[in-house]
């Protein structure tokens, strides 16, 4: 199963950002990019959640295992603290992530993602700077 997702994850690689964006055609933004991976797996919370939102419900829920657990399917919260996570992303593998990335509010259409240079993309975890938790969901079915 967790080649699959590798898959389906890699498949989004190249599409635009847009704030608020949960659509293929028009871009994602952080938080719908990894929705839409959840969604895939049977994981995804109800309703439209921003990354702040996201790491409340599987911390909350009691549905993950904390600390550094790296792998497929960990999810990646960044920001100043855990009371402001600002981007999420999901882990492909023990190194990188897949993410929404190089836009902000301000991308709002594909032109502006175009300028921004502001697009799904692959990247060390590790690469920036304000990595504030790991979480692991616990998917019941992958193995």
């Amino acid at each position: 199963m967790i080649e699959l997702l590798q898959m389906y994850m890699m498949s989004f690689v190249g599409l635009p950002y847009r704030w608020g964006g949960d659509d293929p055609i028009l871009g994602y933004d952080c938080s719908g990019l990894v929705q839409e991976f959840l969604a895939s797996v049977d994981m995804d919370p109800p309703g439209d959640q921003n990354a702040q939102q996201l790491f409340q419900y599987f911390v909350g829920f009691d549905n993950h295992i904390e600390g550094r657990v790296l792998g497929c399917g960990a999810l990646c919260f960044y920001g100043k603290s855990v009371k402001e996570i600002t981007h999420v992303a999901m882990m492909i593998d023990d190194t990188s992530i897949v993410e929404a990335g190089g836009g902000g509010s301000k991308t709002t259409s594909l032109e502006a993602a175009a300028q921004q240079n502001a697009y799904v993309r692959m990247r060390r975890f590790d690469r920036r700077k304000d990595l504030v938790a790991v979480l692991m969901p616990r998917y019941g079915y992958m193995k």
